[in-house]
């Protein structure tokens, strides 16, 4: 399928995505600095919040393009090329990850060598919790991410060019191969980073549990993004509410097992009664953290559950848009309660700091910065996927 088949002609994005992409990042810079400088140990938190946000955004988006092409998906063609620009703030962690292990002592108990010769659990889990193994594998996980990154973009970016259907079949192969690798490398990022911040606890239902967060961070982004470009005309008119209708009914879905898998977890953990588990969500269940344990219920399951439940709130491009923005916000606020009471001054209850406001900002603006360079190289649309055609000729 040609480009002058549906009369596609590449524009940039809109000024806005930019404007306040740039105002975003100096503005985060600035405030990051200084708020390091107040409280190295609360920003240091912070920080890793925000860092597994667009990692959540960036692998997530990486692994709905794997997705596409392992599944033969059709609807999906045409939007490809979003989760491709998301993805490409994987090389970007390479150097977001750094002030994370440059400050690790701020962030992980067992990191003290002292605190781990004096305990006999974290002895046990030296072999695998330490400073050396950690940023081994911290590095190598990116470094798969982004080699996958590269070869499945390299080939898509190809068939605009070339309208070389075989690439479709290399990515196909390269994506069946990415997926288990995927399973396996979110496994062990979201325990390094997240569940290895309290060391003495553990889930063996953590590394799903992130999946299923990241997934609905990424397809939220996209959604977002694909609404706002169609209303601004860049898709126009090919595509329709039916084909908004995938990307609400994949909330949902992930919505739903989201919900589960939180469940799950804490199901299994109350039914058990083991004071090495249960301890964990006693600590989210003192002083003002009970707050926070409710608040993500509705945030997270409720309201996105109510919202989109009906088919026609699937296919709204208003409730669609609002509810990206309220998902994306859900899942930050997920890991907000999962990071910041593993900080000591915080651990029988919350209490607030204006650092907290800080590190969003910044994350706001690396996302559409780096987001808006990469989009201004390449097409929208990907005009020579042997797909397209298909894709937008989409009707429920």
């Amino acid at each position: 399928m040609h480009q002058t088949d549906f009369n596609y002609q590449r524009k940039d994005l809109p000024a806005g995505f930019s404007k306040f992409g740039l105002i975003f990042l100096i503005v985060g810079i600035v405030l990051a600095v200084v708020s390091f400088f107040v409280d190295q140990s609360r920003a240091a938190f912070n920080y890793l919040v925000v860092y597994m946000m667009i990692l959540s955004i960036a692998l997530g988006s990486l692994f709905l393009i794997a997705l596409e092409y392992v599944a033969g998906a059709d609807w999906s063609t045409p939007f490809r090329r979003i989760p491709e620009f998301f993805a490409g703030l994987l090389p970007v962690l390479f150097i977001l990850v750094l002030p994370l292990l440059f400050f690790n002592h701020d962030l992980f108990h067992w990191a003290h060598e002292e605190a781990v010769k004096e305990d006999k659990i974290l002895q046990g889990k030296a072999p695998y919790l330490n400073i050396s193994f950690f940023i081994i594998r911290t590095f190598l996980f990116i470094g798969i991410w982004v080699l996958f990154y590269f070869i499945l973009k390299r080939n898509s970016k190809k068939q605009d060019s070339t309208k070389d259907q075989t690439l479709t079949t290399k990515n196909i192969r390269f994506s069946a191969a990415f997926i288990p690798i995927f399973a396996i490398t979110i496994t062990f990022t979201a325990v390094d980073w997240l569940m290895s911040l309290e060391p003495h606890w553990f889930s063996t239902i953590f590394g799903v549990y992130y999946f299923s967060g990241t997934v609905i961070a990424a397809i939220a982004a996209v959604t977002l993004v694909v609404v706002i470009l169609k209303e601004k005309g860049y898709f126009n008119p090919w595509i329709t509410n039916d084909h908004l209708y995938s990307f609400g009914a994949l909330l949902f879905a992930f919505v739903n097992f989201w919900a589960y898998i939180a469940f799950s977890q804490f199901m299994l953990i109350w039914y058990a009664d083991l004071p090495e588990e249960t301890f964990w969500f006693l600590t989210r269940w003192e002083g003002s953290w009970i707050i926070f344990s409710l608040l993500l219920i509705i945030i997270h399951f409720i309201v996105p559950y109510a919202m989109l439940l009906s088919q026609p709130a699937k296919m709204d491009p208003k409730r669609l848009k609002f509810i990206s923005v309220w998902l994306l916000f859900a899942h930050l606020f997920d890991l907000f309660w999962l990071i910041m009471p593993n900080m000591q001054p915080l651990k029988k209850g919350y209490v607030f700091s204006w650092i907290d406001l800080v590190f969003p900002i910044l994350g706001i603006g690396i996302v559409l910065t780096v987001f808006n360079f990469i989009s201004k190289k390449e097409n929208l649309i990907p005009i020579g996927d042997p797909k397209l055609k298909k894709g937008i000729n989409f009707h429920l």
